[in-house]
Order: C-alpha cells, then sequence, then structure tokens
C-alpha cells in the first residue's frame, strides 16, 4: 500500500505531546514500537527479536537498526512512524512548488537534519521529517521565528530528492562528504601501512562516502559502478540503461582510503594490491537487500574497482517484460517442454542471457523436476533450485562440477557458460542421456553458435541430434515514456526502411523519437528491453548441421522457411510499436 493511500486513509490528527508515548531515549521505546510494529503486520515476532539484539550490541535505535538490517522498508518505516507519533504523511503533490522560507532556512540546516519546510501561512510552519524524534530542532525553528511549527513525515527518498529538485543541489551533498573524507585522511603521499589503511577507511567520512556512493547508484538504476583511479583523481561512473555516466570526481588523497573501504566490505585481502581480486558485498539499501558484486584490477595508478549490482527486486523473471514477443515465447515453452536437448542463449557480456535462461528454470521449476545450475559467478539465487558455484582455485571447475552432477539423478541441467571443448562435450553427454540442458554462448548470432561449436571441436552429428534452440539476444533502451514523441520524419522512415520479410512489412509510421525530462535525466531514454532471434531446429536444419559445408546462409533460409526473424527484424518491429529508435536498435545489431 503507497503512503498517499495510506494517509487517505488514516484520519488526521494533531501531533501527539512528547509526554504520551516513550521516545527513543526512554526506557519503554524499544517495547512499545515493536508492539506497533507487530500489530502493524509490518515485521514478525522473530525480526523484531533478532533487530533487538542487534540494536542492543551496537548501542543503536532500534527502528534504526531494522532499516539497516533490511528488516523493514523506508516507506513502511514512515508509515510506522506516523502511527506511532500520530503524525501526517506528505509526498508526490503534497511538496511544495518553491522553496518555503529559503532566507531564514538554510539548505545545509536541512540537509544535515533532513527537514524540509513544506508552507507556512504566515503563522504556522509545516515542516517535514525523515525522522519524527526532532524536537529539539523543531523548538530551534520555533525560536529563531516566532511561530509555531507542526511537523509531518516523509520518507528518506523523498525528502532527498525534494531537496536536489528544490534547492537545485544535485551534488553539493556528495562534495561536502568528499571534503570531510579527504580531510579526515591527509595527503596520500607515501605509501600506508596496513593498520593505517585499515583505521582510515573505517572513519565515519570514509564510510559514507562509500554507502553514499552505493545508494545513489541504486536510486539510479545503475547496473554497476566504476571507480578508476588517475593520476591527479579517482572517477566514479555509473553505467545506467548500458551507458556509463560520469558522477563524480573523488580527490587523489582519497584514492587508498576508498579502494580499502570497499575491499573491506567485500572481504578481501586489503594488504595485496598487485593482483586481482573478486569479492561480493551484501548491504540493504533504502531497507532492500542488494548483492553487490566486486572485481579489482591494479593499474598504473591504483586499483580500479568495479561493483556490479545485482538488486532482487528490480529483476522480474517473466518473458513478457523481459520484452520477448508472444511468439517468441510460444517457442521457448516448446524448447523447454522437451524432455532433453540442448537449449543455448547467446549474445555479448551484459546482453542479458543469464535473465532468460533464470526465468526459464523458474518457469520449470516444479516439484516434480529435479534442477541444478553450475554458474561462475551465481547472480541471483533461486528457491527450489540447486545452484553450484564453481571453484577453479580449488578444482571445482564446470568439467569437475558437471560430472558429479549427472550422478545426482537430475532432470535439468543450466551451464553458465559452455567455454571449452570438456564443458561440451559433458553437455552433450548429458543431453544424450535424458537431460534437457540450458547454457549461453558468446556469438555474434543464433546460427554463429553452430559453427562456434563446430569451431570448439564439436562433432557435427552430435550437435545435429542434441541441439534444439538457440536464441541470441541484445538490449536496447527503452523511450521514456513521459517525455517521447512521434517521430519528426516517420513517414520518410516508413519509406526508407520498410523491409519485406516472411511475406510481410514493418510499419515503421508509428515510430517515435527521445526528447529527455526529469525523469529520465535528460537522455530519452529509460529502462531496457529485449530483441531477439530464436532459431528452432528443425529435421532440415539438422541435415544441414550434418553436412561438411558450414554455409550459414542454408541454414537462414531454412530457418525463415517457418519462420525466423532476425535481431534487426525483431528492433524494426519494436521501433514501430513507439517502444525503442532505430539508432538504439543499429548500435547493437551493427546493421547497415
Amino acid at each position: 500500500m503507497s503512503l498517499e493511500i495510506r494517509q487517505l486513509l488514516r484520519p488526521a490528527a494533531a501531533p501527539a505531546p512528547a509526554t504520551e508515548i516513550p521516545g527513543p531515549g526512554d526506557a519503554g521505546f524499544a517495547q512499545a514500537f515493536a508492539d506497533l510494529l507487530v500489530a502493524e503486520d509490518l515485521v514478525d515476532a522473530a525480526a523484531i527479536a533478532r533487530a533487538r539484539r542487534a540494536a542492543e550490541a551496537a548501542s543503536e535505535r532500534l527502528d534504526l537498526v531494522m532499516v539497516k538490517l533490511g528488516l523493514i522498508s523506508e516507506s513502511d518505516l514512515c508509515f510506522a512512524y506516523a502511527s506511532y507519533c500520530r503524525l501526517p504523511v506528505v509526498g508526490g503533490d503534497g511538496l511544495p512548488d518553491q522553496p518555503v522560507l529559503v532566507d531564514r532556512l538554510k539548505l545545509p540546516f536541512l540537509k544535515a537534519n533532513r527537514l524540509l519546510p513544506i508552507s507556512f501561512d504566515g503563522r504556522r510552519l509545516l515542516i517535514a521529517t525523515a525522522d519524527p524524534f526532532v524536537g529539539e530542532q523543531a523548538k530551534a525553528i520555533s525560536y529563531m521565528l516566532e511561530v509555531p511549527v507542526d511537523l509531518a513525515l516523509i520518507t528518506p527518498a523523498e525528502i532527498e530528492r525534494a531537496l536536489r529538485t528544490l534547492y537545485h543541489d544535485a551534488g553539493a551533498e556528495a562534495h561536502a562528504d568528499v571534503a570531510e573524507a579527504a580531510a579526515s585522511v591527509g595527503d596520500e603521499g607515501s605509501e600506508y601501512d596496513i593498520e593505517r589503511l585499515r583505521d582510515i577507511a573505517n572513519e565515519a567520512p570514509v564510510i559514507r562516502l562509500v554507502n553514499q556512493i552505493i545508494s545513489k547508484a541504486v536510486e539510479r538504476g545503475a547496473s554497476d559502478v566504476h571507480i578508476e583511479p588517475g593520476r591527479d583523481a579517482v572517477a566514479v561512473r555509473y553505467r545506467i540503461d548500458g551507458f556509463l555516466q560520469q558522477d563524480r570526481i573523488v580527490p587523489a588523497n582519497l584514492r587508498a582510503a576508498l579502494t580499502t573501504r570497499i575491499k573491506i566490505m567485500a572481504r578481501l585481502d586489503i594488504a595485496e594490491r598487485r593482483l586481482p581480486h573478486d569479492g561480493r558485498i551484501k548491504t540493504a539499501v533504502r531497507g532492500t537487500e542488494i548483492d553487490i558484486r566486486v572485481s579489482t584490477l591494479p593499474t598504473v595508478f591504483g586499483e580500479s574497482i568495479v561493483m556490479r549490482i545485482l538488486d532482487r527486486t528490480r529483476v522480474e523473471l517473466d518473458f513478457t517484460k523481459l520484452g520477448l514477443h508472444s511468439e517468441t515465447q510460444e517457442k521457448l515453452h516448446r524448447l523447454m517442454s522437451l524432455p532433453n536437448g540442448i537449449v543455448l542463449a547467446t549474445g555479448p557480456t551484459g546482453s542479458g542471457k543469464t535473465t532468460t535462461l533464470y526465468t526459464a528454470l523458474k518457469n520449470l521449476n516444479r516439484p516434480e523436476l529435479k534442477l541444478f545450475t553450475v554458474e561462475d559467478p551465481i547472480e541471483y539465487q533461486l528457491s527450489g533450485i540447486n545452484q553450484i558455484q564453481v571453484q577453479p582455485q580449488i578444482g571445482l571447475d564446470f568439467p569437475t562440477a558437471l560430472r558429479s552432477i549427472l550422478r545426482q539423478d537430475p532432470d535439468i541441467v543450466m551451464i553458465g557458460e559452455i567455454r571449452d571443448l570438456e564443458t561440451a562435450r559433458i553437455a552433450i553427454q548429458a543431453s544424450l542421456t535424458g537431460h534437457l540442458v540450458f547454457s549461453t554462448l558468446h556469438t555474434n548470432s543464433a546460427i554463429a553458435a553452430i559453427a562456434r561449436l563446430i569451431d570448439i571441436g564439436l562433432e557435427r552429428y552430435l550437435l545435429a541430434s542434441t541441439v534444439s534452440g538457440v536464441m541470441a539476444q541484445r538490449l536496447v533502451r527503452k523511450l521514456c515514456p513521459a517525455c517521447s514523441r512521434p517521430h519528426s520524419a516517420s513517414e520518410r522512415m516508413h519509406g526508407k526502411f520498410k523491409l519485406a520479410a516472411s511475406g510481410g512489412a514493418f510499419d515503421l509510421s508509428n515510430s517515435r523519437e527521445p526528447v529527455g525530462c526529469e525523469s529520465c535525466a535528460g537522455t530519452g531514454y529509460r529502462g531496457r528491453t529485449t530483441i531477439s532471434e530464436l532459431l528452432m531446429v528443425d529435421d532440415g536444419i539438422r541435415e544441414a548441421i550434418g553436412r561438411r559445408s558450414q554455409d550459414q546462409r542454408l541454414i537462414e533460409q531454412l530457418a525463415r522457411a517457418t519462420g525466423f526473424r532476425s535481431l534487426y527484424e525483431d528492433g524494426l518491429v519494436k521501433i514501430g510499436a513507439g517502444e525503442t529508435t532505430l539508432e538504439e536498435v543499429l548500435r547493437v545489431t551493427r546493421a547497415s
């Protein structure tokens, strides 16, 4: 239930006197607030007990600890505050269009105390806060302005967004934290000893800087954070919808502290800076649990770090939401219903192959079937599926894991990637012995996957008898629904790019073009969708694969006879539906 709906359902009430309810400094606060959370069915008793133990150990407030542990979202906590303190909630249309009393209530004070002036009628001031227990700040404002101050509640995300929008201060907080962190570190100068590095990385300004980098990446929907050391500074960039965007520049004397803090969070060896490292971070952002895959690589100016953000709440394992057409979905379900065979997903890194296979496994995950995956790394944990993490350093590589899996009587096996002949042979063996096998390959097209497997060293007759289908895919940016407009040259595009295929033509007269607005950060695009081509291997194609000739054009002709559509053509369909643009399709398909 949204905050706006909850606000409408709750009768308006004046703020309760502080003496009526225990505050955070009172002995009964933790129990009273915990009782309310359970009564409102926001958190169960087991989670409350866990949070209370953590709060007591850390000497922190129960409510704040619960958010840090990811036991409650910040929006639900805002609702709980409203019920506990009997305060109204503001958000959305309730926010002001212009700053209130901007000459008296300065931005640094508002940001430091997470306060947002909402309205002032000359007699009373209404202020929204993310924390209702701000009595001293409210009294100070009331004393300074000589007017009564009323409180309302707002989520932290809303208050930060409003401060950025109203006060045009997108980067001030980041710069202040960077300056404070740099001041605490001083001049890097010579090499740090390990204990000194650890101490600096655990100082509050550095911790706050790293947490802010991660939180902002999650809020903006970034898939990766790139921290790139240079001679004079460290660049922080986010990959959003497949494109890197500059976020901030961190002073060079923070380089070691920033790197060390991230390595500590990922449980990596901070003393070893000459070799690459891989690790993971589990953290909570806005009450949502986030997995982060960390990769470090030594460069001439320090360790370059890439953090891959795995936010389960943003990944919906549904073929329709991934952007696959109904015809493609129907063919995929036919492949998924086979008792054995090999189904491949191909494309470059970051094209969504693993997500597509996860979606297939989710659809196949039934009590009567036993499913195994072998991955490097495991990106998302799927309930009811046995997932194995490859660990080459102890000898658990793909072939070793697959041999052991086949002795576990599986029905369906997913191999993260076919990288070599040995892995490919075991996949073939699994298929021939009655297993349905899913895997990925790095090829540019579905038909090229056949040639790639032959190049690896697989015999043609084995490929012809086991491969059932190959889907190639790419991710293209979707037009922002808030600002896209009909293409100014749609009729010209319609005439120029009409493409006859399968007896029809692609109607691009309804194509749209990007504009750019606040909701898409001025790019004109928001989110991504999939374009794909699916090769169904029938008897005719099996016969062509078994021949000595590697003529891909023959296989494509046979596939088109059964409705095959290329990546480029699938992209044209999405252009015609107003989902994306010709530039995006050409960018990922390189079609001329």
